[in-house]
């Protein structure tokens, strides 16, 4: 008999968007598309022009929500640069905007 342990198949990560991600929806779009694949986290616009993302769910769909905004989740925004850091599991209940 295999035993899984239903937490090793979640995992998180920390992204960084930039490209023209701001005032085109992008957080809108974003947490559309965490929601439709049960994705939990959080984003927000930097500073600097970019979007920062984190967040955690089963790694198939996780897989699905990082390829989605690699490709930007909105027609008006232009994903040009886009870094991907897996990090340590957190509880977060939905996805949200933080400010």
């Amino acid at each position: 008999m295999v035993v899984i342990k239903l937490n090793s198949l979640i995992k998180s990560v920390k992204m960084t968007v930039s490209g023209r991600v701001q005032g085109v929806g992008f957080r809108y779009a974003t947490i559309q598309l965490a929601r439709s694949l049960k994705i939990s986290g959080w984003v927000r616009n930097n500073r600097d022009g970019s979007v920062e993302i984190v967040a955690s769910g089963y790694e198939e769909n996780l897989n699905k929500f990082i390829s989605q905004v690699k490709k930007s989740p909105t027609p008006y925004g232009k994903v040009n640069h886009i870094t991907v850091n897996y990090i340590t599991n957190f509880d977060y209940d939905g996805f949200d905007v933080k400010y």
